[in-house]
């Protein structure tokens, strides 16, 4: 094991954390003393600036993107004997929900050239039960919408977006969550903007955006909001089975200067990716991020890979031996094909989509995120360049 440098000696560099300031922070107090916590005024400011920034009709602020994603399929019919095409290389939500509506997941495997779906695969596994494509925006980079919504309106198919990793993203031109029947996107405390927990749907689809509103809050005809604030009245009627998905004005609180500070947050991720790609481009056991021409990038990660044939070093060494050095980092993701549960349930397994396999063996998310500095960016690059250099192979260069 290559000896750590002096910079283990220094704080530990988290993989991840949230930019929150004093606007936040005063937001949240200014509602914590107004009374009103949940359902309320903060939630509907924080769905019309939602709308504003990606151009959509309608904006459902909601618990968590999970809760978004399930209401999603189920708004749009989605149930028992249906199938819905998803992406092995995502987190275990994107599944879970297909699961949750009754329906039955079907993996399409991945492109290398940017780690997301494969349109042509998902052509091949297309048969009379499937009903929906739910793409996921791999790490801020979107998906080829134009051609995937071609084949989904020539099969009629309902497309909603995983966009938990895509804030701020375009493709051609176009914001993400406007491109399909539903986007959500997710506000963990380490994604591009946080309210630390939540979701927003976005569609353009007014049927699908009641539906999902209404599913949200218990399936009351009648929000907190139309019952309680000055005017309202508390009769309501219950008008489906829903769940208690719906976010809190103390979360929208924050999501609103969240939001306003998007531009800025972006900008800097993208300046960080920048600086990466540069400090890397000398390294040739290193594979940087793919990255499309027509697109704009989120950067919600910054995952790179290594040839396997050119370092002596696994995966897991490779992460231990930064974490040495003080700095954190991820795998986005373990395929959703390797883990127990997925795997007998789906009855799938090693080999069965090869290159989410491939891209995953070998890849780890370094930190990016509006927090860190110039001197931070350069420690994790000094960090990355040691470690390929003490386990490359002979013959470099």
């Amino acid at each position: 094991m290559s000896k750590p440098t002096p910079a283990a000696v220094e704080p530990f560099l988290p993989f991840a954390l949230p930019e929150i300031g004093q606007e936040e922070i005063d937001e949240v107090v200014d509602t914590l003393r107004s009374g009103w916590l949940t359902g309320g005024p903060k939630v509907q400011a924080f769905e019309a600036a939602f709308r504003e920034v990606t151009g959509a009709t309608h904006a459902v602020a909601l618990s968590s993107c999970t809760a978004g994603m399930h209401l999603a399929l189920l708004a749009a019919g989605i149930g028992p004997g249906d199938e819905v095409i998803t992406t092995p290389l995502t987190f275990a939500a994107t599944v879970n929900v297909i699961l949750h509506a009754g329906a039955t997941p079907v993996l399409a495997d991945v492109r290398e050239d940017d780690y997301n779906i494969d349109i042509a695969e998902i052509e091949r596994l297309i048969t009379p039960r499937t009903k929906a494509v739910m793409p996921m925006h791999y790490g801020g980079q979107p998906c080829r919408m134009d051609e995937l919504q071609s084949l989904a309106d020539k099969h009629g198919l309902r497309v909603v977006e995983d966009a938990a990793h895509a804030i701020g993203a375009r493709y051609r031109g176009r914001p993400i969550g406007t491109l399909s029947d539903a986007s959500v996107f997710s506000f963990y405390p380490i994604k591009p903007i946080t309210t630390g927990q939540g979701g927003m749907l976005t569609t353009n689809d007014a049927e699908l955006a009641d539906q999902v509103r209404l599913l949200s809050l218990h399936g009351l005809s009648k929000n907190a909001w139309n019952r309680y604030s000055k005017g309202g009245s508390a009769e309501y009627q219950v008008l489906a089975p829903g769940f208690n998905y719906a976010m809190t004005d103390i979360q929208a609180a924050l999501g609103i200067h969240q939001l306003r500070k998007l531009d800025a947050f972006q900008a800097r991720r993208t300046e960080i990716a920048g600086q990466y790609d540069a400090l890397f481009a000398d390294v040739p056991e290193l594979i940087r991020p793919p990255v499309r021409e027509e697109i704009v990038h989120a950067w919600h990660l910054y995952p790179i890979r290594f040839h396997l044939d050119r370092v002596t070093i696994s995966r897991a060494q490779f992460i231990d031996e930064l974490r040495e050095r003080g700095i954190g980092t991820s795998v986005h993701f373990i395929p959703i094909h390797l883990h127990p549960y997925y795997r007998d349930a789906l009855s799938l397994g090693p080999g069965d989509f090869p290159v989410a396999e491939k891209v995953y063996e070998n890849l780890i998310s370094l930190p990016i995120y509006p927090r860190m500095d110039d001197d931070a960016v350069e420690r994790v690059a000094t960090a990355v360049r040691e470690i390929v250099t003490a386990h490359g192979r002979a013959g470099r260069g």
